[in-house]
C-alpha cells in the first residue's frame, strides 16, 4: 500500500512546512501534506492539478488539465513519514484533493507518526473507518454549494453531513462567491444544525484583492448571523502557489 500525492514545482511530493491559512486553526505552524485525487469536481477549484487530469471532461473555469504522471507521485508511507518528521511540527494538516480517498494509506502512515497531531480536509461525502478516525484531532469539512459546479445529490450527502454535525471534532468551511450563497448555508445549518462556533465562511478567491473585496461585504453576513469569517492568509503571504 502506498499513497498518492500532488507534486510541488520540483516534481516532489507536496510535503512542507507553513502557516494554517484557513479556518479554526489559522497561522499556527503546521506540516502539510498533500493528496492527489477527488470525488468532486469544483469550478473554481485552486488544486485542480490533483484532478482535472487529461482525459478529464469535468468543467474547470481555466480549461486546462494536468499530465498526470507530472502531478503525481506514489510513495510509501514510511518514506512520506520520514519527510513530514524532518520538518520539525508537532501538527500535520492532511489536504488534497479529498484525503479521504485514501484512507487505509492514511492510517498506515499515522501509525508512523504517534506523537504527531492531525486535521485533515475533506469536502464530507466520504467517512473516515476507525483505524483513521481515532488519529484525527480536528476535521475541516468543506461542504460544496451549487456555485461549485456539483449537484447536491453528489456533494452533499445527509448521512456524512449528519455525522460530522454532531462530531466535536468537526468545523464547517463554506466557500462563498457572492452573497446569495450564504442563504445555502443558512439552510444546512437548519438542517443539520451545525454546533455554535463552527461554521466559518470564507471569501473565494486566488488573489488578495478578490478576497478583500469580498470579506467586506462577508464581514456583514457573519455579524448577521452569528458565522465565523476565515481568511485565506497563505494566499496574502505568498499568492496562489503550490507548497505554501
Amino acid at each position: 500500500m502506498a499513497l498518492v500525492l500532488a507534486t510541488d514545482d520540483t516534481g516532489g511530493p507536496e510535503i512542507f512546512a507553513s502557516v494554517q491559512g484557513e479556518g479554526p486553526s489559522v497561522g499556527r505552524p503546521v506540516a502539510f501534506m498533500r493528496l492527489s485525487r477527488c470525488n468532486l469536481a469544483c469550478l473554481w477549484c485552486d488544486t485542480a492539478y490533483t484532478w482535472h487530469f487529461e482525459g478529464d471532461n469535468r468543467p474547470h473555469r481555466d480549461d486546462r488539465t494536468f499530465e498526470r504522471k507530472a502531478n503525481q507521485v506514489t510513495l510509501d508511507e514510511a518514506e512520506v513519514a520520514e519527510r513530514i518528521l524532518a520538518l520539525g511540527q508537532d501538527r500535520l494538516v492532511i489536504t488534497g484533493g479529498e484525503p479521504l480517498l485514501q484512507a487505509p494509506a492514511l492510517a498506515k502512515l499515522l501509525d508512523h507518526l504517534p506523537d504527531i497531531s492531525v486535521e485533515i480536509e475533506t469536502n464530507g461525502t466520504t467517512k473516515a473507518p476507525v483505524p483513521l478516525d481515532i488519529r484525527i484531532d480536528q476535521f475541516n469539512v468543506s461542504p460544496k454549494l451549487a456555485h461549485s459546479g456539483n449537484s447536491a445529490d453528489l456533494a452533499l450527502v445527509p448521512e456524512r453531513l449528519d455525522a460530522y454535525a454532531t462530531d466535536p471534532r468537526a468545523f464547517f468551511k463554506f466557500v462563498i462567491a457572492e452573497p446569495s450563497d450564504v442563504d445555502e448555508v443558512l439552510a444546512l445549518h437548519e438542517r443539520y444544525r451545525f454546533r455554535p462556533g463552527h461554521v466559518f465562511l470564507m471569501p473565494e478567491g486566488t488573489d488578495s484583492e478578490t478576497l478583500r473585496t469580498r470579506e467586506k461585504w462577508l464581514a456583514d453576513l457573519c455579524l448577521k448571523h452569528g458565522f465565523r469569517m476565515s481568511d485565506r492568509l497563505h494566499i496574502h503571504l505568498f499568492g496562489d502557489t503550490r507548497g505554501t
